[in-house]
C-alpha cells in the first residue's frame, strides 16, 4: 500500500493519501488545505482519486475538500453525525478563523462498522465520539487513523460546541486501545506513535495526568 503523509493549512494537519498498487486506485483522509501540494502528489503518484474520507468536520480536516472534489469527483465520506459540518460555517468552525467554508454534502454518510474499500485496501470505520459527535478512526490491518481523537501523548480538545471529554476517554479506550500494541496510530496533527507507546506514556490515558 502507498502511504504519504502531507501536513496542510495552517495548523498542519495530516493529510493522508493512500493508494493502491495495482488499481492505482486513491484515497485522500482529511484533506485541510494546500489543494495544490494534494494534488501534486496524486498526479506524481499516478492515483485516479476514489474517495475522499473525512475523520470530521473541523475547519482544518476540509479547508481544500471542495476544490479537491471538483478536481477529481472522488466521493466524499463522512460519519452522518458530522455531515453538516461540510456546509454550516459555524458547525465547522470556519466563521471564527475569518474564512467561511461551505464544501459541499457528501456522497455518502458513514456508521460504525463499515468498510471502505478501494483496490485492496480496506478501511474499517471506527465511531470514536468526543471531539466531534461524528469522529471517526480509520482501522487497517498495521495502521489506525484517529484524526483529532487521539495524538502521540496527548487527546483531542473537547472544548468546542458538541465535544465531551467524557465520550472522547471512552472511545480511545474501548474502541482504540483495545487493539495490539503494535498498531500504528497516524493522528490528525503531530507525530505517528503506536497503541502500545500510548498506553504506557499518554497521561491522560495512563492516570499520570495529575
Amino acid at each position: 500500500m502507498i502511504l504519504k503523509i502531507l501536513p496542510v493549512g495552517e495548523l498542519q494537519t495530516n493529510c493522508y493519501i493512500l493508494g493502491d498498487e495495482k488499481t492505482k486506485q486513491g484515497v485522500v483522509i482529511d484533506p485541510g488545505g494546500d489543494f495544490e501540494i494534494i494534488e501534486e502528489h496524486l498526479k506524481k503518484l499516478r492515483l485516479k482519486l476514489k474517495y475522499i474520507v473525512l475523520t470530521h468536520g473541523h475547519v482544518d480536516h476540509i479547508g481544500a475538500l471542495a476544490q479537491l472534489k471538483k478536481a477529481t469527483r472522488a466521493e466524499i465520506l463522512i460519519h452522518s453525525k458530522d455531515s453538516a459540518m461540510l456546509y454550516d460555517p459555524n458547525q465547522n468552525l470556519s466563521t471564527f478563523s475569518g474564512d467561511k467554508i461551505i464544501a459541499t454534502k457528501a456522497d455518502k454518510l458513514l456508521e460504525e462498522g463499515d468498510i471502505i474499500q478501494c483496490g485492496g485496501i480496506k478501511l474499517e470505520v471506527l465511531h470514536t465520539p468526543g471531539h466531534t459527535p461524528g469522529s471517526i478512526s480509520l482501522l487497517t490491518d498495521k495502521m489506525i487513523f484517529t484524526g483529532d481523537a487521539l495524538f502521540c501523548g496527548s487527546i483531542g480538545r473537547t472544548d468546542f460546541p458538541g465535544s465531551s471529554y467524557q465520550k472522547l476517554i471512552s472511545s480511545i479506550k474501548d474502541k482504540i486501545l483495545t487493539k495490539e500494541d503494535d498498531l500504528i496510530i497516524y493522528p490528525g496533527h503531530g507525530p505517528s506513535s503506536t497503541v502500545g507507546e500510548e498506553k504506557r506514556n499518554n497521561p491522560f490515558l495512563n492516570g499520570n495526568l495529575f
